[in-house]
């Protein structure tokens, strides 16, 4: 294999000689092919929740290497389906979304109850489940920041789920019965040996000012995160952060100095390296989500991400419009490319 470092473009380059003034890599818990025995094992995880994760870490082209690739495909429902599946209707059928996940070499696919419920007979040997329980539904008028359940965790068991996973609205009015449902539900799948993930997002329209986004400061998914780890999450899913300061420039919360000065810097492998932090110092596994696909600059933006994700200390990519939005064949090198990144040994901790 080729180093995915040759011939990258002028804005990802320089991600690869930046190191880390922050958070020392060496009081990482960092990913490798012993993850599971030095972060998991001494967990009070049952064995069964262990068998489950090791169905995940050792599975895909990423198998064994502590590193994580996985397909998500629920936004038929969070960016409603004509939406999310009109530029490649081929996903409109959802075995076609399992056979990307396959062919893409993927540890698990990340999709809906109705998803599993046609195919899992089909597939539920060929990779891992990951059951997505609950959903922010789009026909609400108007909209409103809610995560609802669609199914029930024994539901997801009965399909054959490796693990669940769910979102909570952080900072949204209906965010603390969302993160009850959540915790409970958590503990649940671990009671039945299924793993779980948590979509640690934001959603508050005072996190939005007229200069910045603080939907993604490092600051405020930093302490979701936090939460996510506290209530039994095994993976968070975040997205990646590309600002800080949300706490002190809202005014709300509890800060010290040294989230800003010493913590992190306005580098985006330093804000991810607080995130990373904010997961238990790695010992839980941040995975960053691709992000909306925007056409020709997606191969780009996908090692970029994947680049800051990884030299931050996190375990891998959850991407899915990039590759499904986009010819079949096109979608399977995406995810490869994504791959490769984690593979690549030239790419190592800032």
């Amino acid at each position: 294999m080729a180093s995915i470092t040759e011939n990258l473009s002028a804005e990802t380059a320089p991600l690869l000689a930046h190191e880390c003034s922050t958070i020392p890599k060496e009081q990482l818990h960092a990913p490798g092919p012993d993850f599971m025995d030095r972060c998991f094992l001494p967990s009070s995880r049952p064995p069964q929740v262990l068998r489950s994760l090791g169905q995940l870490y050792n599975h895909g082209r990423l198998s064994g290497t502590g590193y994580l690739s996985i397909l998500p495909v629920d936004q038929g429902i969070e960016h409603t389906a004509g939406a999310s599946f009109g530029p490649n209707p081929l996903y409109f059928d959802p075995e076609n979304i399992i056979k990307l996940a396959v062919e893409g070499g993927c540890n698990a696919v990340a999709t809906t109850f109705g998803t599993f419920g046609t195919v899992a007979r089909r597939y539920a040997h060929k990779i891992p489940f990951l059951v997505k329980i609950n959903h922010n539904e789009l026909l609400t008028y108007p909209n409103k920041y809610d995560q609802i359940l669609f199914g029930s965790v024994e539901e997801a068991w009965n399909l054959g789920a490796t693990a669940v996973g769910a979102t909570v609205y952080f900072g949204s009015e209906e965010s603390g019965r969302q993160l009850q449902e959540v915790a409970h539900a958590f503990e649940r799948a671990h009671e039945l040996g299924m793993a779980t993930v948590l979509w640690c997002y934001t959603r508050n329209n005072a996190f939005k000012t007229q200069d910045k986004d603080f939907h993604v400061s490092a600051d405020l998914t930093g302490q979701a995160n936090h939460l996510g780890v506290t209530i039994g999450a095994d993976i968070i899913k975040q997205k990646l952060p590309e600002n800080n300061g949300g706490f002190s420039t809202l005014k709300f919360g509890k800060t010290h100095p040294a989230m800003y000065d010493k913590l992190a810097t306005d580098h985006p492998i330093d804000l991810t390296r607080y995130q990373v932090a904010n997961c238990y110092m790695g010992r839980i596994g941040l995975i960053n989500s691709g992000g909306e696909s925007l056409g020709a600059g997606d191969r780009d933006a996908a090692i970029r991400t994947a680049i800051i994700n990884k030299r931050a200390g996190g375990q891998g990519l959850i991407s899915g419009r990039k590759a499904f939005q986009r010819p079949f064949a096109e979608g399977v090198d995406l995810l490869h490319v994504i791959q490769d990144v984690y593979l690549d040994k030239a790419i190592t901790l800032a």
